[in-house]
């Protein structure tokens, strides 16, 4: 079996994650002993041998859906979205002169990748209401690489998820200090946790939260998890996937 928490997995998170995933397997009652974390994404989450996971809501919508099982989706209580809602924050370098979004039109747009809810999906569908058009799209391979670069003049915009831009925050003071949050979008489903097709999703999601109970306030705090809920399938499938680059 697999399980990976590896979507926030950030070095100085992973002690919490192994700790979170220790709980669930001791309520469960069987699992891995250990999450997975040297494997490819797309190979766990399309493995018939997956436990739990957590994947993206674009690639959840637009390629897994048929062949997993949604076992629920984290609320991480982020500002001005619903429980179990994230958005993206739309960031620019501190001292930079425009107010608003049409100021960059034209300008340099960093991103982390093109199936990317809220790297991707959720800014290009704000900025295309916006009327907002880039000249430049410099693909950087991570949302904590696109705030990079910004930073250092290689952009002069970005979207990131908005709970990464918090941890950005907890553990890297110095980078998110040099850039300041211009807009946010729409909130849409946040990650959800899936399990492989055909495996019975409610003993995992009855683990995991009673895992989360059990975790340590410093853990939770760490991870910014406050529960689990459940979002229908349905309404990821409805959230707007705009062009791909």
């Amino acid at each position: 079996m697999i399980a990976s928490l590896a979507m926030y997995d950030l070095m100085a998170l992973q002690g919490a994650n192994d700790r979170l995933w220790q709980g669930i397997r001791s309520h469960l009652g069987h699992g891995p002993d250990a999450l997975t974390r040297d494997e490819d994404l797309w190979g766990i989450w399309q493995s018939p041998d997956l436990l739990l996971a957590q994947t993206c809501g674009m690639p959840f919508r637009t390629r897994l859906h048929p062949d997993v099982t949604l076992v629920g989706t984290p609320d991480y209580g982020l500002p001005d979205c619903p429980p179990g809602y994230y958005n993206s924050v739309l960031v620019v370098h501190a001292d930079a002169k425009g107010q608003q979004i049409q100021d960059f039109s034209g300008g340099r747009f960093a991103y982390n990748e093109p199936l990317s809810q809220s790297g991707w999906a959720a800014p290009m569908t704000h900025l295309d209401a916006a009327k907002v058009r880039f000249s430049v799209l410099v693909q950087t391979g991570a949302h904590a690489n696109s705030a990079r670069a910004v930073a250092e003049d290689g952009a002069d915009i970005a979207g990131l998820d908005a709970l990464t831009w918090l941890l950005l925050q907890d553990h890297n003071p110095k980078l998110t200090d040099q850039l300041r949050v211009l807009e946010t979008t729409t909130p849409t489903p946040a990650l959800p946790y899936i399990t492989a097709a055909g495996r019975d999703p409610a003993p995992i999601a009855c683990a995991f939260r009673a895992a989360l109970a059990d975790l340590a306030p410093v853990d939770r705090d760490a991870l910014h998890l406050k529960g689990l809920v459940d979002i229908p399938a349905p309404v990821y499938l409805a959230v707007e996937t705009p062009f791909t680059p």
